[in-house]
């Protein structure tokens, strides 16, 4: 097995981050591979892990010290997403959570104090449960031809449309809702009119349709349907038409952490793959002895430490308020690539018992087919380096 340090490779250590490592990792190891393994098959959600890292304050992380948060940086939240990414609860675990950290920044830096004092102690505490509608059927990653409309009504807008792939909508009661307060063909420029709204989940109004998927089957990913939902302009985040400069702030810490989390759980199956190695013997010798095993391994090592090194050196220059936007998409094309296979790896090294769910390790293939899709495609990263870094003609 693996020796794991408090503090993955290439993050400065400090006294505080040693405590946030190892208070985290006290709080995962309560839930173990059977746990998850049961959340997983019965489609139910981590209430008990929700609440447990509520109640220690984990889900304010990143959120101002005035509000009831700790007012940390990215690189404090990808810390511990990592360390939740590297517990038996894998990708489930992380989704379970995740949208606290990256979410409500767009509260946070345009909300008034006013909206702030209502929304972000109740998000601290566990009390909202949030879902963030982005994507929808027909629009995919081009988000500037969304449909969803926000029309104006006096003081108040209704808003209907649909959403796809808003995970935690299930038992959400809340929503941070992109919409389009204007058609796209009414605007000088298509990110123009679109408007950010932190709002209700009302059932009455919404309709909710979980989506059967591949894996993360204790995290609900859903199809919703927006029918008439009468808002107040006192939940509209910022000014109308901005929504889409604030939904930009949102999109490099996400990157980061999804692969600070990638990093964890690509980890965490390289680490059930040695052990399985080390103990299994085939033909009166270790499967760990053969190079067939061990060089695919120490590969995935390698890729790992290497994806990990990029993932804290955009957290740093994000907390820097430096640009990043390069550095947070390599790191979370880099670590999902690197995941992928050691969890693929993992799988194979444990031979025909990789597939079979007493071993989990097909649990943390399925899931981590999530980082290489989501938030964004690895064909779309490509592009963006092609074009902003090496400066090559836009290709979309």
């Amino acid at each position: 097995m693996i020796e794991q340090s408090t503090l993955p490779s290439g993050i400065e250590a400090t006294p505080e981050r040693e405590q946030i490592a190892n208070s985290v990792k006290k709080i995962c190891d309560r839930y173990d591979d059977d746990f998850w393994s049961k959340k997983d098959q019965n489609k139910t959600f981590p209430f008990e892990f929700h609440a447990a890292m509520a109640e220690s304050g984990w889900l304010g992380i990143t959120m101002p010290t005035e509000y009831g948060g700790a007012g940390l940086g990215v690189t404090e939240a990808a810390l511990m997403m990592h360390t939740v990414g590297r517990s038996a609860g894998v990708f489930a675990a992380c989704s379970s959570i995740h949208i606290n950290l990256f979410g409500p920044h767009a509260i946070i830096k345009y909300g008034s104090p006013e909206q702030k004092s209502r929304w972000i102690p109740r998000l601290i505490s566990g009390e909202d449960k949030v879902a963030f509608g982005v994507t929808e059927p027909d629009a995919g990653l081009d988000t500037t031809r969304i449909k969803t409309r926000a029309i104006r009504r006096g003081a108040n807008y209704e808003i209907s449309g649909s959403k796809v792939w808003m995970s935690t909508a299930q038992h959400a009661n809340k929503m941070l809702l992109v919409t389009r307060t204007a058609p796209i063909e009414e605007c000088v420029k298509s990110t123009d009119g679109m408007t950010l709204f932190y709002v209700d989940l009302d059932r009455t109004h919404v309709e909710v349709n979980e989506i059967e998927k591949m894996g993360r089957g204790a995290v609900d990913s859903n199809a919703v349907f927006i029918d008439g939902l009468v808002v107040s302009e006192t939940d509209r985040i910022g000014a109308e038409g901005e929504g889409f400069r604030m939904l930009l702030d949102t999109l490099n810490p996400e990157r980061i952490l999804i692969a600070a989390e990638a990093i964890g759980i690509g980890q965490r199956a390289l680490d059930k793959a040695v052990s399985y190695a080390g103990e299994r013997k085939v033909f009166d010798r270790f499967i760990g002895q053969n190079q067939s095993i061990q060089h695919p391994l120490a590969e995935s090592w390698m890729a790992l430490e290497a994806a990990n090194l990029m993932v804290w050196q955009a957290a740093k220059l994000y907390d820097e308020q430096r640009p990043c936007g390069a550095e947070a998409n390599a790191a979370k094309f880099l670590a999902a690539d690197a995941a992928y296979e050691a969890c693929d790896r993992a799988v194979r090294t444990h031979g025909g018992f990789g597939y079979a769910k007493e071993y989990h390790v097909e649990r943390y293939l399925r899931e981590i087919m999530i980082a290489r899709i989501a938030p964004v495609s690895r064909e779309l990263i490509m592009c963006y380096i092609a074009e902003k870094v090496l400066g090559l003609p836009r290709s979309y």
